[in-house]
């Protein structure tokens, strides 16, 4: 029993945060896990820049809104869900994903929740368990599946490494280097191949 597990920014959609960082005009916001391999510490680093500039919740929802998933990524995930079952994995947050969903064909979606205030402002965060990538692929092992994964982050890495079979996509020089023993793919084509030879 395959299940294939997918990280989403990056890979399927654009960098949410660099994508807001260019329509707020904040290149601070820019820094994503390709940077910060401490997750915590990014995500609260960046409620306080959103604080300090008097943005929340609306203010994102409205750039995601304008916000398509990558060339061919839908159809990647079209044909990958004929073959097999799919599951993203992301570090983001319910209240960022869901119209991006929709614009992918309703994948289903393991992400966190972001605490929010009644006036929009962003307060804090909700984990929806502690290294959510590589625990969730060692839950579903644990139930039975065997797991394909793919990301392109350093948050992405656990899940890779601990799968029968794991590849970086559009990944960084820099991980792409310190992990040479990782397959790493810049096109669905290849992906995809890659995908299809290990189910």
């Amino acid at each position: 029993m395959n299940i294939v597990c997918l990280d989403l920014e990056g890979v399927l959609v654009p960098e949410i945060w660099i994508a807001f960082a260019q329509a707020s005009g904040i290149p601070e916001l820019k820094r994503t896990t390709r940077d910060e391999p401490d997750y915590d510490k990014l995500m609260r680093w960046r409620i306080g820049i959103l604080k300090e500039h008097g943005l929340g919740l609306k203010e994102i929802q409205d750039t995601i809104a304008k916000i398509d998933p990558m060339p061919g990524a839908k159809e990647f995930l079209d044909e990958l869900r004929s073959l097999t079952q799919v599951i993203i994995i992301s570090d983001t947050f319910s209240q960022f994903a869901g119209p991006l969903m929709k614009k992918l064909g309703m994948p289903t979606i393991f992400c966190n929740e972001l605490e929010v205030a009644e006036n929009g402002e962003i307060t804090g965060f909700r984990m929806r368990c502690e290294q959510s990538k590589l625990t969730t692929v060692k839950a579903l092992q644990s139930i039975g599946f065997d797991t394909i994964a793919s990301g392109d982050s350093h948050n992405d890495l656990g899940m890779i490494q601990a799968s029968k079979a794991g590849f970086l996509f559009r990944s960084t020089e820099q991980i792409k280097k310190d992990h040479p023993e990782l397959p790493a793919f810049e096109t669905y084509e290849e992906l995809m191949e890659a995908i299809k030879a290990a189910l």
